[in-house]
């Protein structure tokens, strides 16, 4: 908290306090000579439009674990906490040819004494989980750490696309969808010994 900030709060209520006693004294020293009451109303009319397009994600962490290492490359593998899409709008308030994806993007992994394992060496395989019944809504593709190499090699760097669908309003009433990845991080057999960790972050976008 700014404490300057709070002082000059405290001083300004002290201030208040003391105006309004000083008009509390000179209205008992005077007769009221009359009185009028004055109602105040307001009309709010019903929301239109109602109903939002919302993510939860069912957890704030996942750890990897080492699992499936060769001679040449250490592997760590886990799974991306369930992720929800919720859409609770009527279809006829959703703008024609809207749909929505999500998109997840990694930081680097850090450890607590400065070492670095590069956010290209995270890859995963989305899955969609419940993807309702009109077969609108999709998973994203594999992508592929840089040690593995090859077009999809690219790991978690920039915006990789975890589920989508191209007609918001055509999956509207199905209500809510989800999916989870399975995490997979490669590293060379030198990399440093440590506690490390990388912030996922996952948008929804439309």
């Amino acid at each position: 908290m700014n404490t300057r900030s709070f002082l000059l709060r405290g001083t300004a209520g002290i201030a208040g306090g003391l105006l309004l006693l000083g008009v509390a004294g000179t209205a008992f020293a005077d007769e009221q000579q009359g009185a009028d009451d004055v109602d105040v109303n307001v009309q709010i009319a019903p929301l239109t439009g109602g109903g939002a397009l919302s993510m939860t994600v069912a957890s704030d962490a996942t750890a990897l674990t080492e699992n499936g290492s060769t001679s040449v490359v250490r592997q760590f593998t886990g799974t991306l906490p369930t992720v929800t899409v919720t859409d609770t709008r009527d279809a006829a308030d959703i703008p024609a040819g809207a749909g929505w994806y999500v998109l997840g993007t990694a930081s680097d992994f850090t450890s607590s004494t400065g070492d670095t394992i590069g956010a290209e060496n995270l890859g995963w395989a989305p899955n969609l989980i419940d993807g309702g019944d009109s077969g609108l809504v999709a998973e994203g593709d594999v992508v592929d750490t840089a040690i593995d190499g090859g077009p999809d090699g690219v790991g978690l760097v920039d915006q990789e696309l975890l589920a989508i669908t191209n007609d918001s309003a055509g999956v509207a009433e199905e209500g809510s969808w989800t999916a989870n990845a399975a995490l997979t991080l490669k590293t060379p057999t030198t990399v440093d010994a440590g506690d490390y960790s990388s912030t996922l972050t996952l948008s929804l976008f439309e």
